[in-house]
Protein backbone atom coordinates (compact mmCIF):
# COMPACT_ATOMS: atom_id res chain seq x y z
CA UNK A 1 0.00 0.00 0.00
CA UNK A 2 1.48 3.12 -0.82
CA UNK A 3 2.62 5.04 2.19
CA UNK A 4 1.80 9.21 1.42
CA UNK A 5 3.28 10.05 4.81
CA UNK A 6 6.59 8.31 4.10
CA UNK A 7 7.22 9.67 0.58
CA UNK A 8 6.40 13.77 2.11
CA UNK A 9 8.79 12.93 4.98
CA UNK A 10 11.28 12.07 2.30
CA UNK A 11 10.63 14.73 0.41
CA UNK A 12 11.11 17.37 2.81
CA UNK A 13 14.67 15.67 3.49
CA UNK A 14 15.18 16.56 0.73
CA UNK A 15 14.94 19.74 0.51
CA UNK A 16 15.94 20.69 3.41
CA UNK A 17 19.18 19.50 2.54
CA UNK A 18 19.01 20.23 -1.29
CA UNK A 19 22.95 21.42 -2.02
CA UNK A 20 23.92 18.15 -0.59
CA UNK A 21 21.12 16.12 -2.37
CA UNK A 22 21.90 17.69 -6.14
CA UNK A 23 26.02 17.19 -5.19
CA UNK A 24 25.01 13.37 -4.65
CA UNK A 25 22.55 13.39 -6.98
CA UNK A 26 25.13 14.50 -9.85
CA UNK A 27 27.84 11.55 -9.18
CA UNK A 28 25.06 8.88 -10.06
CA UNK A 29 23.70 11.52 -12.83
CA UNK A 30 27.14 11.87 -14.59
CA UNK A 31 27.84 8.15 -14.23
CA UNK A 32 24.72 6.36 -15.73
CA UNK A 33 25.54 9.13 -18.58
CA UNK A 34 29.21 8.39 -19.11
CA UNK A 35 27.89 4.10 -19.63
CA UNK A 36 25.44 5.53 -21.99
CA UNK A 37 27.77 7.62 -23.96
CA UNK A 38 30.04 4.82 -23.81
CA UNK A 39 27.83 1.93 -24.85
CA UNK A 40 26.69 4.09 -27.57
CA UNK A 41 30.39 5.15 -28.72
CA UNK A 42 31.53 1.23 -28.80
CA UNK A 43 27.91 0.67 -30.91
CA UNK A 44 28.99 3.24 -33.23
CA UNK A 45 32.47 1.58 -33.67
CA UNK A 46 30.74 -1.66 -34.26
CA UNK A 47 28.22 -0.65 -37.01
CA UNK A 48 31.09 1.66 -38.69
CA UNK A 49 33.13 -1.54 -38.69
CA UNK A 50 30.59 -4.05 -40.06
CA UNK A 51 29.53 -1.41 -42.72
CA UNK A 52 33.14 -1.37 -43.75
CA UNK A 53 32.82 -5.32 -44.37
CA UNK A 54 30.17 -4.34 -47.27
CA UNK A 55 27.59 -6.13 -48.54
CA UNK A 56 29.46 -9.52 -48.80
CA UNK A 57 28.15 -12.69 -47.02
CA UNK A 58 30.16 -12.95 -43.69
CA UNK A 59 31.34 -16.43 -44.38
CA UNK A 60 32.58 -15.41 -48.21
CA UNK A 61 36.44 -16.60 -49.44
CA UNK A 62 37.67 -14.45 -51.84
CA UNK A 63 40.51 -16.20 -53.72
CA UNK A 64 42.68 -14.56 -56.69
CA UNK A 65 45.61 -15.55 -57.96
CA UNK A 66 50.13 -14.22 -58.98
CA UNK A 67 52.76 -15.72 -59.66
CA UNK A 68 54.54 -18.77 -58.09
CA UNK A 69 56.88 -17.59 -55.40
CA UNK A 70 58.39 -21.86 -54.63
CA UNK A 71 59.72 -24.19 -57.41
CA UNK A 72 57.17 -27.14 -57.35
CA UNK A 73 57.19 -30.81 -59.79
CA UNK A 74 60.20 -29.35 -61.43
CA UNK A 75 58.47 -25.98 -62.49
CA UNK A 76 60.50 -22.99 -61.65
CA UNK A 77 58.90 -20.37 -59.62
CA UNK A 78 57.83 -16.93 -61.45
CA UNK A 79 55.03 -18.72 -63.26
CA UNK A 80 51.89 -16.90 -63.03
CA UNK A 81 48.75 -19.02 -62.40
CA UNK A 82 45.64 -18.29 -64.31
CA UNK A 83 41.85 -18.92 -63.09
CA UNK A 84 39.38 -20.10 -65.65
CA UNK A 85 35.82 -21.11 -64.92
CA UNK A 86 36.59 -24.78 -65.52
CA UNK A 87 38.50 -24.13 -61.53
CA UNK A 88 34.77 -22.76 -60.43
CA UNK A 89 33.52 -26.09 -61.99
CA UNK A 90 35.93 -28.19 -60.86
CA UNK A 91 35.66 -26.89 -56.97
CA UNK A 92 31.87 -27.28 -56.81
CA UNK A 93 32.28 -30.83 -58.17
CA UNK A 94 35.00 -31.69 -56.20
CA UNK A 95 34.00 -30.30 -52.91
CA UNK A 96 30.19 -31.04 -51.85
CA UNK A 97 30.45 -28.57 -48.72
CA UNK A 98 30.10 -25.41 -51.38
CA UNK A 99 26.83 -23.81 -50.75
CA UNK A 100 27.67 -20.77 -54.18
CA UNK A 101 30.57 -20.30 -56.10
CA UNK A 102 31.02 -17.40 -58.63
CA UNK A 103 33.34 -15.33 -60.45
CA UNK A 104 34.79 -11.81 -60.63
CA UNK A 105 36.82 -10.39 -63.34
CA UNK A 106 37.64 -6.50 -63.76
CA UNK A 107 37.57 -4.64 -66.94
CA UNK A 108 40.91 -2.43 -67.64
CA UNK A 109 44.56 -2.65 -67.81
CA UNK A 110 46.77 -2.58 -64.82
CA UNK A 111 47.59 0.99 -65.16
CA UNK A 112 43.97 2.01 -65.83
CA UNK A 113 41.31 0.40 -63.68
CA UNK A 114 38.30 2.08 -65.18
CA UNK A 115 36.61 2.48 -68.26
CA UNK A 116 35.10 5.63 -69.86
CA UNK A 117 31.03 5.05 -69.75
CA UNK A 118 28.57 7.46 -71.24
CA UNK A 119 24.68 8.42 -71.07
CA UNK A 120 23.98 10.96 -73.49
CA UNK A 121 26.16 13.77 -73.36
CA UNK A 122 27.59 12.92 -69.93
CA UNK A 123 30.73 10.63 -69.28
CA UNK A 124 32.21 8.91 -66.15
CA UNK A 125 35.37 6.98 -65.20
CA UNK A 126 34.03 3.72 -63.80
CA UNK A 127 35.29 0.03 -62.74
CA UNK A 128 33.48 -2.82 -64.84
CA UNK A 129 33.13 -6.07 -63.53
CA UNK A 130 31.98 -9.25 -65.01
CA UNK A 131 30.29 -11.76 -62.73
CA UNK A 132 29.07 -15.11 -62.25
CA UNK A 133 25.25 -15.88 -61.79
CA UNK A 134 25.74 -16.54 -57.96
CA UNK A 135 27.70 -13.35 -57.35
CA UNK A 136 24.36 -11.61 -55.70
CA UNK A 137 23.55 -14.66 -53.91
CA UNK A 138 26.91 -13.99 -52.02
CA UNK A 139 26.42 -10.37 -51.72
CA UNK A 140 23.74 -10.93 -49.91
CA UNK A 141 23.62 -7.53 -48.02
CA UNK A 142 23.74 -4.95 -51.14
CA UNK A 143 21.55 -2.55 -50.81
CA UNK A 144 19.28 -2.66 -54.09
CA UNK A 145 17.90 0.64 -54.49
CA UNK A 146 16.02 0.01 -58.26
CA UNK A 147 15.02 -2.50 -60.48
CA UNK A 148 16.82 -5.66 -59.73
CA UNK A 149 20.16 -7.95 -59.63
CA UNK A 150 21.70 -9.81 -62.39
CA UNK A 151 19.59 -13.11 -63.00
CA UNK A 152 20.62 -16.79 -64.23
CA UNK A 153 18.97 -15.96 -67.76
CA UNK A 154 21.11 -12.97 -67.75
CA UNK A 155 24.26 -15.43 -68.05
CA UNK A 156 22.86 -18.21 -70.33
CA UNK A 157 21.96 -15.57 -72.74
CA UNK A 158 24.66 -13.17 -72.62
CA UNK A 159 21.95 -10.70 -72.05
CA UNK A 160 23.43 -6.86 -72.65
CA UNK A 161 22.64 -5.60 -69.40
CA UNK A 162 24.25 -3.60 -65.99
CA UNK A 163 23.52 -3.31 -62.69
CA UNK A 164 25.23 0.39 -61.55
CA UNK A 165 26.03 1.88 -58.22
CA UNK A 166 24.36 4.93 -57.08
CA UNK A 167 27.35 7.22 -57.48
CA UNK A 168 27.59 6.01 -60.96
CA UNK A 169 23.91 6.58 -61.31
CA UNK A 170 24.69 10.19 -59.85
CA UNK A 171 27.30 10.98 -62.32
CA UNK A 172 25.20 9.46 -65.21
CA UNK A 173 21.61 10.14 -64.28
CA UNK A 174 21.67 13.05 -62.36
CA UNK A 175 18.64 15.54 -60.32
CA UNK A 176 17.06 12.18 -59.68
CA UNK A 177 16.43 10.90 -62.88
CA UNK A 178 15.90 7.51 -63.17
CA UNK A 179 18.29 5.31 -64.69
CA UNK A 180 15.88 2.01 -64.97
CA UNK A 181 15.70 0.68 -68.37
CA UNK A 182 18.07 3.41 -69.95
CA UNK A 183 21.14 2.45 -71.95
CA UNK A 184 24.83 3.18 -71.23
CA UNK A 185 27.77 2.76 -73.28
CA UNK A 186 31.37 1.65 -73.33
CA UNK A 187 33.13 -0.46 -75.43
CA UNK A 188 31.43 0.45 -78.44
CA UNK A 189 28.17 -1.10 -76.78
CA UNK A 190 25.27 -0.25 -75.19
CA UNK A 191 24.03 -1.56 -72.28
CA UNK A 192 20.30 -1.40 -70.40
CA UNK A 193 20.34 -0.65 -66.38
CA UNK A 194 18.51 -3.22 -65.17
CA UNK A 195 19.37 -2.03 -60.98
CA UNK A 196 21.05 0.64 -58.91
CA UNK A 197 23.01 -0.81 -55.64
CA UNK A 198 24.25 1.10 -53.00
CA UNK A 199 27.56 -0.61 -51.32
CA UNK A 200 28.76 1.57 -47.93
CA UNK A 201 32.07 -0.56 -48.19
CA UNK A 202 35.46 1.34 -48.75
CA UNK A 203 33.42 4.46 -47.43
CA UNK A 204 31.31 4.03 -50.55
CA UNK A 205 33.99 3.64 -53.23
CA UNK A 206 31.82 -0.03 -53.74
CA UNK A 207 29.34 2.25 -55.19
CA UNK A 208 31.15 3.38 -58.30
CA UNK A 209 31.45 -0.14 -59.94
CA UNK A 210 29.20 -1.15 -62.34
CA UNK A 211 28.31 -5.09 -62.69
CA UNK A 212 27.45 -6.81 -65.93
CA UNK A 213 27.21 -10.72 -66.45
CA UNK A 214 30.41 -12.64 -66.73
CA UNK A 215 29.26 -14.05 -70.56
CA UNK A 216 28.61 -10.99 -71.59
CA UNK A 217 31.94 -9.24 -69.99
CA UNK A 218 34.02 -12.07 -71.80
CA UNK A 219 32.44 -10.98 -75.52
CA UNK A 220 32.60 -7.51 -74.84
CA UNK A 221 36.34 -7.36 -73.43
CA UNK A 222 37.61 -10.59 -75.68
CA UNK A 223 38.67 -12.31 -71.86
CA UNK A 224 37.43 -16.41 -73.18
CA UNK A 225 37.02 -17.83 -69.93
CA UNK A 226 39.56 -15.97 -68.03
CA UNK A 227 38.51 -15.00 -64.56
CA UNK A 228 40.15 -13.24 -62.15
CA UNK A 229 39.10 -13.86 -58.52
CA UNK A 230 36.77 -16.72 -57.43
CA UNK A 231 34.32 -15.77 -54.84
CA UNK A 232 32.85 -18.85 -52.72
CA UNK A 233 30.78 -19.74 -49.55
CA UNK A 234 30.10 -22.79 -47.39
CA UNK A 235 27.01 -24.03 -46.77
CA UNK A 236 25.65 -23.10 -42.93
CA UNK A 237 27.03 -26.17 -40.91
CA UNK A 238 30.63 -25.90 -42.54
CA UNK A 239 33.05 -24.24 -40.31
CA UNK A 240 35.07 -21.49 -42.93
CA UNK A 241 38.32 -22.03 -42.00
CA UNK A 242 38.31 -25.79 -42.83
CA UNK A 243 36.35 -25.00 -45.73
CA UNK A 244 38.84 -22.73 -46.81
CA UNK A 245 41.57 -25.19 -46.55
CA UNK A 246 40.20 -27.56 -48.85
CA UNK A 247 39.63 -25.37 -51.52
CA UNK A 248 43.05 -23.90 -51.47
CA UNK A 249 44.62 -27.10 -50.97
CA UNK A 250 43.01 -28.49 -54.21
CA UNK A 251 43.07 -25.36 -56.41
CA UNK A 252 47.00 -25.56 -55.33
CA UNK A 253 47.05 -29.47 -56.62
CA UNK A 254 44.97 -28.89 -59.82
CA UNK A 255 47.11 -25.69 -60.60
CA UNK A 256 50.52 -27.64 -59.56
CA UNK A 257 51.51 -24.88 -56.76
CA UNK A 258 53.59 -25.97 -53.78
CA UNK A 259 51.26 -26.42 -50.39
CA UNK A 260 53.28 -23.85 -48.62
CA UNK A 261 53.42 -20.96 -51.64
CA UNK A 262 50.52 -18.24 -50.28
CA UNK A 263 51.76 -16.01 -53.22
CA UNK A 264 50.42 -17.83 -56.05
CA UNK A 265 47.14 -18.83 -54.84
CA UNK A 266 45.58 -16.50 -51.75
CA UNK A 267 42.46 -15.85 -50.08
CA UNK A 268 40.36 -13.47 -48.09
CA UNK A 269 38.28 -14.95 -45.42
CA UNK A 270 35.20 -12.81 -44.29
CA UNK A 271 34.92 -15.04 -41.53
CA UNK A 272 38.60 -14.86 -40.36
CA UNK A 273 38.29 -11.23 -40.33
CA UNK A 274 34.63 -11.29 -38.35
CA UNK A 275 36.05 -13.42 -35.53
CA UNK A 276 38.98 -10.25 -35.35
CA UNK A 277 36.59 -7.62 -35.08
CA UNK A 278 34.48 -9.83 -32.70
CA UNK A 279 37.23 -10.73 -30.44
CA UNK A 280 37.91 -6.97 -30.66
CA UNK A 281 34.64 -5.22 -30.10
CA UNK A 282 34.30 -7.92 -27.00
CA UNK A 283 37.35 -6.01 -25.82
CA UNK A 284 36.05 -2.86 -25.91
CA UNK A 285 32.51 -3.38 -24.93
CA UNK A 286 34.10 -5.21 -21.37
CA UNK A 287 36.99 -2.22 -21.32
CA UNK A 288 33.24 0.10 -21.60
CA UNK A 289 31.61 -1.63 -18.81
CA UNK A 290 34.34 -1.35 -16.34
CA UNK A 291 35.12 2.09 -17.04
CA UNK A 292 31.40 3.18 -16.84
CA UNK A 293 30.64 0.91 -14.12
CA UNK A 294 33.41 2.28 -12.03
CA UNK A 295 32.27 6.20 -12.80
CA UNK A 296 28.91 5.06 -11.69
CA UNK A 297 30.19 2.73 -8.19
CA UNK A 298 32.38 5.82 -7.28
CA UNK A 299 28.47 7.87 -7.40
CA UNK A 300 27.06 5.15 -5.10
CA UNK A 301 29.67 5.65 -2.47
CA UNK A 302 28.80 9.41 -2.37
CA UNK A 303 25.02 7.73 -2.04
CA UNK A 304 26.19 5.97 0.76
CA UNK A 305 28.24 8.22 2.38
CA UNK A 306 25.55 10.85 1.99
CA UNK A 307 22.88 8.44 3.73
CA UNK A 308 25.72 8.04 6.90
CA UNK A 309 25.88 11.98 7.18
CA UNK A 310 21.56 11.72 6.47
CA UNK A 311 21.35 9.12 9.17
CA UNK A 312 24.07 10.80 11.52
CA UNK A 313 21.68 14.16 11.07
CA UNK A 314 18.99 12.55 11.78
CA UNK A 315 19.71 10.54 14.98
CA UNK A 316 17.73 12.30 17.37
CA UNK A 317 14.43 12.55 15.28
CA UNK A 318 15.32 8.35 14.67
CA UNK A 319 15.45 7.80 18.54
CA UNK A 320 12.12 10.28 19.09
CA UNK A 321 10.40 7.84 16.08
CA UNK A 322 11.72 4.24 17.80
CA UNK A 323 10.32 5.73 21.47
CA UNK A 324 6.89 6.72 19.70
CA UNK A 325 6.44 3.05 18.39
CA UNK A 326 8.44 3.11 14.85
CA UNK A 327 9.96 -0.68 13.88
CA UNK A 328 13.58 -1.30 13.14
CA UNK A 329 11.77 -2.05 9.67
CA UNK A 330 10.02 1.16 9.06
CA UNK A 331 13.19 2.92 9.93
CA UNK A 332 14.93 0.62 7.83
CA UNK A 333 12.46 1.52 4.93
CA UNK A 334 12.53 5.33 5.21
CA UNK A 335 16.09 5.60 5.14
CA UNK A 336 16.31 3.02 2.14
CA UNK A 337 13.72 4.83 0.07
CA UNK A 338 15.23 7.86 0.00
CA UNK A 339 18.89 6.45 -0.85
CA UNK A 340 16.54 4.42 -3.65
CA UNK A 341 14.83 7.87 -4.91
CA UNK A 342 17.91 9.93 -5.17
CA UNK A 343 19.55 7.04 -7.16
CA UNK A 344 16.81 6.34 -9.21
CA UNK A 345 15.55 9.65 -10.29
CA UNK A 346 19.39 10.52 -10.91
CA UNK A 347 20.11 7.77 -12.94
CA UNK A 348 17.07 8.21 -15.48
CA UNK A 349 17.42 11.08 -15.99
CA UNK A 350 21.25 10.68 -16.94
CA UNK A 351 20.18 7.37 -18.84
CA UNK A 352 17.21 9.46 -20.30
CA UNK A 353 20.06 12.23 -21.33
CA UNK A 354 22.34 9.84 -22.78
CA UNK A 355 19.96 8.38 -25.16
CA UNK A 356 18.45 11.20 -26.30
CA UNK A 357 22.47 12.67 -27.11
CA UNK A 358 22.94 9.42 -28.82
CA UNK A 359 19.94 9.92 -30.63
CA UNK A 360 20.74 13.87 -31.37
CA UNK A 361 24.40 12.94 -32.68
CA UNK A 362 22.79 9.76 -35.24
CA UNK A 363 19.92 12.61 -36.70
CA UNK A 364 22.98 14.71 -37.09
CA UNK A 365 24.78 12.21 -38.91
CA UNK A 366 22.20 11.57 -40.96
CA UNK A 367 20.72 14.80 -41.55
CA UNK A 368 24.72 15.94 -42.52
CA UNK A 369 25.56 13.24 -45.11
CA UNK A 370 28.13 12.17 -43.35
CA UNK A 371 30.15 9.19 -43.71
CA UNK A 372 32.70 8.39 -40.74
CA UNK A 373 35.51 5.41 -42.10
CA UNK A 374 34.76 3.43 -38.94
CA UNK A 375 32.00 5.30 -37.22
CA UNK A 376 27.93 4.57 -37.89
CA UNK A 377 24.79 4.72 -35.68
CA UNK A 378 25.08 5.39 -32.45
CA UNK A 379 22.84 3.69 -30.38
CA UNK A 380 22.36 1.84 -26.57
CA UNK A 381 20.35 -1.34 -27.23
CA UNK A 382 17.26 -0.45 -24.83
CA UNK A 383 17.53 -3.84 -23.11
CA UNK A 384 20.81 -2.74 -22.03
CA UNK A 385 19.51 0.58 -21.01
CA UNK A 386 17.11 -1.26 -18.58
CA UNK A 387 19.84 -3.45 -17.02
CA UNK A 388 21.57 -0.20 -16.07
CA UNK A 389 18.85 1.05 -14.83
CA UNK A 390 17.88 -2.00 -12.77
CA UNK A 391 21.01 -2.59 -11.82
CA UNK A 392 21.66 1.44 -10.60
CA UNK A 393 18.55 1.24 -8.20
CA UNK A 394 19.78 -2.29 -6.52
CA UNK A 395 23.08 -0.61 -5.95
CA UNK A 396 21.15 2.60 -4.50
CA UNK A 397 18.87 -0.09 -2.26
CA UNK A 398 22.81 -1.40 -1.16
CA UNK A 399 24.49 2.01 -0.79
CA UNK A 400 21.82 2.75 1.94
CA UNK A 401 21.89 -0.60 3.23
CA UNK A 402 24.42 -0.11 5.85
CA UNK A 403 22.75 3.55 7.36
CA UNK A 404 19.45 1.90 7.80
CA UNK A 405 20.53 -0.77 9.20
CA UNK A 406 22.66 1.67 11.53
CA UNK A 407 19.64 3.88 11.96
CA UNK A 408 17.15 0.84 13.02
CA UNK A 409 19.68 0.18 16.02
CA UNK A 410 19.64 3.31 17.06
CA UNK A 411 18.65 3.27 21.10
CA UNK A 412 16.04 5.94 21.74
CA UNK A 413 18.19 6.85 25.14
CA UNK A 414 21.44 6.87 23.45
CA UNK A 415 19.56 9.40 20.86
CA UNK A 416 18.20 11.75 23.15
CA UNK A 417 21.59 12.64 24.35
CA UNK A 418 23.02 13.65 21.05
CA UNK A 419 23.70 17.11 20.73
Amino acid sequence: MFDFDKWQEIYFSVKQNKMRTILTAFGVFWGILMLMLLLGAGKGLQNGSNRNFGSDDRSSIWIWTSTTSVSHAGIPKGRYIQFSEDDMHAIRQAIPDTKHISAEIMAGQRWRRTINVTHQNRTGAFSVYGVGDEYFKIKVFIDLRAGRTLSTLDEQESRKVVMIGTRVAEKLFPNGESAIDKYVYFHGIALKVVGVFHDDAQQGRMSERIYMPLSTFQLTFGQAKRINEIVVTPKQEVDPFLFESQVLGFLKTRHKVAMEDNQAINAYNYARQAQSVNQLFTAINFFVWFVGLGTLAAGIVGVSNIMIITVKDRTREIGVRKALGATPGSIVSMILSESVLITALAGYIGLVLGIALLEGANALIVATGSKLAYFDRPEVDLNTAFIALGILVGAGALAGLAPALHASRIMPIEAMREE
